[in-house]
């Protein structure tokens, strides 16, 4: 979660009969003849060069008539995709399924331009794509596509001829594994040319679904999430959150003015969490171009930025985040040998973390001792837990730190350095079995394919190590478990064609769903860096196409993201704005989130989970998208970060009267049951991943802990 380096974990290939997209080795059937129409007395059109004259009639193919000799089942959306599916394999070379896909862009009558418009865009295409859709009153759909890549034309005119004239259950029947099995692609874009079918197909499904409810009256099952359209020229907000979202993105001057000062004057350095409340980023955001040392980051950022500050000769840094944050940046400022410089936090009371707080229970410390018990182990803890947790998970089973974007490359090292090594990880429930299920579609890859993810591994041992890796049951982020089935069904309800990004920690169901968008070029699933890096990737393309263009992203994680995906979402289109051309780029940013997504409990009904008691449950309280089981993702610790308190412990500084003595993060004096600092042994674990993250290997001291692990009455560390 806390790395910048993008996942570098590959999607699996969608379900085919061949294990490449460009793999010849097709089943060998009697070579079938090519789509021809000319049978057709009416629906031949479609497949057919448009003739000649100025004036250009209709595209349909919804008559199809075949001939006496052909079964009526032909006329079914599966039998006419076989027949489809049959041609192109029958063709061995790609060059060959290429020609064949020119040939029958050319018989594609060009779309209305009137038809041309953002509403009719389908997203997710390399290419400008657009489908205009009707719903006959026979019942049946009619479907009208263009694109200004004949290549992507040639997709188009296909998936047409399959569905036009189909019966709306027909058209939703069609999957997106089913068209990999065209085969057709030009070598070395392959990705984005299958995304074209897929992308194609699935907005033609929401347009069906859509005009379907339409004629049957029914009202749309859902209001759409709050938004926030970014475009070079200004920001729109859509929805109550929204508007509470963009009022801080253009944050108080006065405010700006008084927090640099402050800075300044005292020589204090920031190191803000991704998930802060959006007046405080707003106010960070804006102050940065003033005092270079603020930096907004994922959790093991924060602590190495903070050293960075204190070698610029920063005298304290506040934190803004939760208590795990701000151990792990006093730790490591000691490590570092910054002893003298003050670390604070910003509340007199606890800020917790239900994910850390999982970590440190008695059914954790349990599930360990089951590690202990299975040698040669490895524990790999996520950074978001505490440094007690880790010192008392070290002494237990050798430990590793990770974050999401580098817990499965750790992993995947593990398994290739200590080859009968078993893994457990934890704390956090849903990652833990999200990466299992990443391991086995990593067993559906081709050998090729598992060797740029790590070049040691193959499908042998992925599917070897699968037995050897176990994870927490009992561990969920408050926010994370949000993300349940109402949203899912929301999303595919009306955001199916949008990019979905989703965090590592985010439940199955939405996970599987960003993994299906993943597969297709259209989502992304990893670290908030990640998702901040796959917009912008996305934004940057959308400006080099230097075409009229909106892109919707669908935010998976913790609504404060927002404030760091706009910021740089504006730097992008405000760069790209004077050679655009006149292009309009608009970005929509969707979050399913409320203004007021949790619930503070009173004393005597707080909220149990597992062995961890909660002073705040999600809830139904106020705003769009929150419900009790999904839909808001907005974490009641981190907002315990106000503008107010960082602007008090500022002023304060230095503590003489040790009037905010509660607000300093304070180093552990506590011994673990070895007899050694806390401190020094909860750091080791960082350690170890540090050296991985530099050298991408194990350290020495790790593997040999791992064979000699700590035995009763020994310190595990060796001499």
């Amino acid at each position: 979660m806390e790395s910048s380096a993008t996942m570098s974990l590959k999607s699996p290939p969608l379900p085919s009969s061949s294990s490449s997209f460009f793999s010849t080795s097709f089943t060998q059937n009697p070579k079938p003849k090519s789509l021809s129409f000319a049978h057709k007395p009416r629906a031949f059109k479609c497949m057919q060069s448009p003739p000649p004259g100025p004036e250009k009639k209709p595209f349909t193919c919804s008559a199809v008539t075949f001939p006496p000799s052909q079964s009526l089942t032909e006329t079914h959306v599966s039998s006419k995709l076989n027949r489809l599916i049959s041609e192109f394999q029958s063709l061995p070379e790609p060059i060959d399924r290429v020609k064949r896909l020119l040939h029958y862009a050319a018989l594609l009558p060009e779309l209305d331009p009137s038809a041309k418009v953002d509403s009719n865009r389908v997203m997710g295409c390399t290419a400008q794509v657009w489908l205009q859709a009707e719903l006959g009153s026979d019942g049946k759909m009619r479907f009208f596509a263009d694109s200004d890549s004949e290549i992507s034309r040639g997709f188009c005119s296909c998936l047409v001829w399959v569905l036009d004239g189909a019966a709306p259950e027909e058209v939703m029947k069609i999957t997106t594994e089913e068209l990999v099995e065209m085969n057709v692609g030009v070598v070395g874009k392959e990705r984005s040319r299958v995304n074209t079918w897929h992308n194609v197909l699935i907005t033609m499904q929401k347009k069906t679904k859509a005009m379907v409810a339409e004629r049957e009256g029914k009202t749309p099952p859902f209001e759409p999430f709050p938004s926030l359209v970014v475009t070079a020229d200004g920001i729109e907000a859509k929805g109550s959150y929204a508007e509470a979202q963009a009022r801080y993105l253009f944050p108080d001057e006065s405010k700006v003015e008084e927090l640099v000062s402050v800075l300044k004057e005292k020589k204090i350095g920031v190191v803000a969490h991704f998930y802060m409340d959006p007046q405080v980023q707003g106010i960070l955001t804006a102050a940065q171009k003033q005092w270079p040392h603020i930096h907004i980051s994922d959790s093991l950022v924060m602590a190495d930025s903070a050293v960075k500050m204190a070698k610029a000769g920063c005298k304290y840094i506040t934190v803004l985040g939760v208590d795990f944050m701000s151990e792990n940046v006093r730790a490591i400022l000691d490590q570092a040998g910054f002893g003298d410089v003050g670390v604070y936090r910003m509340s007199s009371e606890r800020i917790g973390c239900s994910l850390a707080d999982a970590a440190a229970t008695p059914s954790y410390m349990n599930y360990l001792e089951s590690a202990s018990k299975s040698p040669p182990s490895l524990h790999v803890i996520y950074i978001n837990t505490s440094l007690e947790t880790k010192a008392y998970t070290h002494e237990l089973v050798p430990t590793i730190t990770c974050t999401s974007s580098n817990v499965v490359q750790t992993m995947l090292q593990a398994f290739s350095q200590v080859p009968d090594i078993n893994i457990w990880y934890g704390p956090d429930s849903y990652m833990g079995a999200n990466i299992k299920e990443l391991f086995r579609q990593m067993t559906k890859m081709t050998d090729e394919e598992i060797a740029e993810i790590h070049p040691a591994h193959n499908r042998d041992s992925i599917r070897s190590l699968l037995p050897h890796l176990h994870f927490y049951q009992d561990g969920t982020c408050i926010v994370h478990h949000l993300f349940g089935h109402e949203v899912v069904e929301k999303i595919n309800e009306m955001y199916c064609d949008a990019f979905l990004t989703a965090h590592l920690e985010v439940p199955g169901e939405m996970f599987s769903l960003a993994m299906e968008a993943k597969r297709r070029g259209m989502g992304v699933v990893g670290s908030t860096q990640n998702i901040l890096d796959f917009i912008n990737q996305r934004v940057q393309e959308a400006l080099d196409r230097n075409v009229n263009d909106h892109l919707q992203f669908v935010l998976g994680t913790e609504s404060g993201m927002v404030t760091a995906i706009v910021a740089a979402v504006r730097r992008l289109l405000a760069s790209g704005k004077s050679s655009s051309g006149g292009a309009q780029i608009k970005v929509e940013i969707v979050f399913p989130v409320s203004s007021d997504s949790m619930t503070i409990t009173s004393p005597n009904s707080s909220v149990t989970m597992g062995d961890i008691i909660l002073p705040v449950i999600p809830g139904v309280a106020s705003g769009e998208g929150c419900s009790i089981h999904g839909g808001c993702a907005s974490c009641p610790y981190m907002k315990m970060n106000t503008l107010s308190s960082l602007l008090k412990v500022c002023h304060q500084m230095p503590d003489e009267k040790n009037i905010i003595a509660a607000y300093e993060a304070e180093r552990f004096k506590l011994q673990t049951p070895n007899g050694k600092s806390v401190a020094d042994v909860g750091c080791e674990p960082i350690l170890h991943m540090r050296h991985f993250q530099s050298t991408k290997q194990l350290p020495e001291k790790l593997v040999h802990q791992i064979y000699h692990p700590y035995s009763s009455g020994k310190s595990m560390t060796p001499s």
